[in-house]
């Protein structure tokens, strides 16, 4: 494994991240493994160098941080991993169990740490933008976390451009801890984000943590065009990918993952987060696995080299796309099946 600081802080992390929405209840969604099928994963992860662990209050409603916290006090040494979490989608129901008010932030950070059995979140970020909250009300409960211990360091997730720099400004402002990462969404397939928000990143010494490498696993070179229920994940989130990857051109990417993959002898998925690693401001691709062998493959992608010309290969098919999967009040994700 390799390492590198999270943006600008001292915060050392492996370049690639585990995420753990993959692991929760079936209730949920129906290709969560539970936590008997989802220990061999944070096992598999800490003996491979993974040390950065991302989670969420609404995956599978909680349970994902309880086998997160679980798994990683038995398995790992806490003072030596970093572990994520966020706040903001709703979490029950009531007016108050959702958004990025101080109400819910704190009542939010309280019921994470409890449920990931810890006394601190190293990384406590916000789930997309909330326009009906100020804020600064949020940097500030945000703030109030840092001060008290509970949290170490803040990161944001995907919105504007200026959103971001409009709240790292307020932070500054008022001598308020800012954010230190965003994890936004990018991959081959969708790069808007090279537009505003990367070099924006690169520019405030923001670390990049991007969900979705591989675009809900079409850069994995085993879909075909049009495809789907190829998996179960496939059928369940069958909004997420028919919304966020629609183009034919995003078959042509695929097309040219496979073609570098195979000239140098690696996974299509290796070659995918390989290319992300190469980008300015990425920090860690945020990599979900449901068996092993795609765990390992992530693993080994931190050795995978490219060239320019393979690097020319890979981007020269892409076509500008709307901005997919974030915006305030068209979040994709929801916590409820189906």
């Amino acid at each position: 494994m390799r390492y590198t600081r999270l943006g600008s802080t001292g915060l050392t992390v492996s370049r690639i991240a585990l995420g753990c929405m993959t692991f929760g209840s079936r209730a949920w969604r129906p290709w969560v493994l539970e936590e008997a099928e989802a220990r061999p994963f944070f096992r598999r992860a800490v003996e491979g160098g993974i040390n950065f662990f991302d989670t969420a209050d609404v995956y599978s409603l909680g349970v994902s941080e309880e086998i997160t916290g679980r798994a990683l006090r038995e398995f790992g040494r806490l003072d030596e991993l970093v572990i994520a979490t966020k706040v903001r989608l709703k979490m029950g129901d009531g007016p108050n169990r959702i958004g990025l008010s101080r109400k819910h932030i704190i009542q939010s950070c309280e019921a994470s740490l409890r449920r990931l059995g810890v006394e601190r979140i190293d990384l406590y970020q916000i789930h997309r933008h909330h326009a009906e909250t100020p804020v600064d009300e949020t940097l500030a409960a945000l703030d109030q976390l840092v001060r008290q211990g509970k949290v170490l360091y803040l990161g944001a997730s995907s919105m504007f451009a200026w959103q971001l720099m409009k709240a790292l400004s307020l932070s500054e402002r008022n001598g308020w801890a800012r954010f230190v990462s965003m994890q936004n969404h990018y991959n081959l397939v969708y790069r808007e984000e090279e537009r505003e928000m990367l070099p924006l990143c690169v520019d405030q010494g923001v670390g990049v943590i991007p969900w979705s490498p591989l675009a809900r696993g079409l850069l994995g070179g085993k879909r075909q065009r049009g495809a789907r229920g190829m998996s179960l994940r496939d059928d369940g989130d069958g909004v997420m990918v028919d919304q966020l990857y629609d183009q034919p051109s995003d078959w042509d990417v695929v097309d040219a993952t496979v073609r570098v993959a195979e000239r140098l002898g690696v996974q299509p998925a290796q070659v995918a987060l390989a290319w992300l690693l190469s980008r300015p401001a990425v920090t860690a691709p945020i990599v979900g696995t449901t068996t092993l062998a795609q765990l390992d493959a992530a693993i080994a992608a931190v050795d995978v080299a490219l060239s320019d010309e393979d690097c020319a290969e890979l981007e020269r098919p892409y076509q500008p796309h709307p901005v997919r999967g974030w915006l305030d009040g068209a979040v994709v994700l929801t916590t409820q099946k189906g």
